[in-house]
């Protein structure tokens, strides 16, 4: 027998040679895992990066706004204009919050789109207008873009590791999602929830184990280098039993409504008298943007500057009872400002400012329940009205309860966000991210079956003239 043709030596123990042999050592899952991982380091330092940024961006124009309170009534307007010129063509997939281009990549796994819709470009520039946004005021948040950028960033390495089979990239961009959204609120459990609940929407159990791990990889960075902080402070608060739980029917319904009728508003119906809106800012987008600013100025000149921005500042008064706060017509006023930011269609998220509206509202139902504590009755209208918005009431009940590191209020917040999903769907049926993703993938869908219409003209044989074919001959 020549020596080619002697079967290799295989291991004395039979038992090891199990163990060796088992899925867990093979080398493409640990490239997999490999990859994921230093993907979550790298989306979780981009959102660190991104979070002080966008402070940063704020108290620069506080400081443009000491020196006037008519200068957003310029400066504003202006670069609402350049925003949605700039994000004209190429960089369209940059506008909005970014989490529907998220979901849509993950249902339609045509490689083209994804480029067009994660490129690392867009990633990039998503960051940099929304800066800028943030630089003149705009009443937007950076957690969507976060969740737009972290799954931009899984995406393109992915691709760079070799992996190129649509499904498996379809898991990357759902880790950067899930990781860009826990590191952009120091929430990991409210990250996985999230990609379960809106971004996949279904559990996904042979990726379940690599999407937990990639989350807790960004965790750790983040918590590393930014600390174990609750994003609101903890707030200690409980809501007795007995008339005191009227507050949650009283927020889970008026946030749930409110909530609804933001995520309506922002949708731009093709039909009905938001048509004409919607309409308006597709004839002429940059005009429609510079009024969009201007509207924002103005209601920042109303309201002395509190509307300006995420919200934060705001949202954390309320919630820890500050003696100064911004006033009982915060919440109204903040959800206009959110409104005209987003019609104008530049760069931005609407979590953190959902968030201060909610608060706001919470505000103004605690004058009407002196029996409840006023924290309790903030958090539950903060959570209900985020839960009408996205259509999201698990994701909401978690990151209200991570935010504030309360667990005492874990049955009533469930609770009020379960019911303001319920009367938010009066409004809004359609989850608002969901609602967006599915446009963007009925507009795809048309283009494919436009380009193969197209193509099947082209290679239909044109009939002969009968006359040229006697002159041929």
């Amino acid at each position: 027998m020549s020596e080619s043709s002697t079967p290799p030596p295989k291991a004395s123990n039979p038992r090891l040679r199990a163990v060796l042999g088992h899925e867990f050592f093979a080398p493409y899952q640990w490239k997999r895992r490999i990859a994921l991982w230093s993907g979550a380091v790298l989306v979780a330092l981009a959102a660190i990066l991104f979070a002080k940024a966008s402070d940063w961006a704020y108290v620069l124009f506080q400081k443009i706004v000491a020196h006037g309170i008519w200068i957003p009534l310029i400066l504003t307007p202006a670069v609402f204009g350049l925003l949605s010129w700039a994000t004209e063509g190429r960089l369209r997939a940059a506008r909005g919050s970014g989490i529907p281009q998220v979901i849509a990549t993950i249902h339609i796994e045509d490689e083209s789109f994804r480029s067009r819709m994660l490129a690392l470009p867009i990633a990039v520039s998503k960051m940099v207008l929304t800066l800028l946004a943030l630089t003149v005021g705009a009443s937007i948040g950076r957690e969507g873009p976060t969740v737009h950028v972290g799954a931009g960033l899984l995406h393109w390495l992915g691709r760079r590791f070799g992996f190129t089979d649509p499904k498996a990239l379809s898991r990357f961009i759902l880790a950067g999602g899930a990781a860009g959204i826990a590191a952009a609120f120091n929430t990991p459990l409210a990250g996985v929830v999230f990609a379960i609940e809106e971004l996949a929407g279904t559990f996904e159990h042979r990726f379940s184990g690599l999407l937990l791990t990639a989350v807790i990889v960004g965790g750790v960075v983040s918590l590393g280098i930014t600390g174990n902080y609750a994003y609101f402070g903890t707030v200690q608060t409980s809501l007795p039993l007995g008339h005191a739980w009227l507050a949650v029917l009283q927020c889970g319904i008026v946030g749930g409504l409110l909530g609804g009728l933001f995520a309506r508003l922002i949708l731009l119906s093709r039909r009905g008298p938001l048509a004409v809106v919607g309409r308006l800012r597709d004839r002429n987008p940059v005009v429609f943007a510079i009024g969009c600013g201007f509207a924002l100025a103005v209601l920042g000149v109303l309201s002395h500057n509190a509307v300006y921005g995420t919200g934060y500042v705001q949202a954390r008064a309320f919630v820890q009872e500050a003696p100064v706060t911004p006033g009982h017509w915060f919440g109204i006023v903040k959800l206009l400002a959110n409104v005209v930011s987003y019609w104008a269609g530049i760069p931005g998220g609407i979590f953190s400012p959902a968030l201060a509206v909610g608060a706001g509202i919470g505000h103004n139902i605690a004058y009407f329940l002196p029996h409840a504590p006023e924290a309790a009755v903030v958090l539950l209208g903060m959570s209900a009205y985020l839960s009408g918005v996205t259509g999201a009431p698990l994701t909401s009940a978690v990151i209200a309860m991570e935010l504030t590191n309360n667990q005492n209020m874990v049955i009533p917040i469930m609770a009020a966000c379960l019911l303001a999903r319920a009367a938010a769907s009066l409004f809004c049926p359609t989850p608002v991210y969901r609602d967006f993703a599915e446009r963007m993938i009925q507009d795809f869908e048309r283009q494919q079956a436009l380009r193969a219409e197209v193509e099947k003209q082209d290679q239909i044989p044109l009939p002969i003239d009968p006359s040229e074919e006697d002159s041929e001959r």
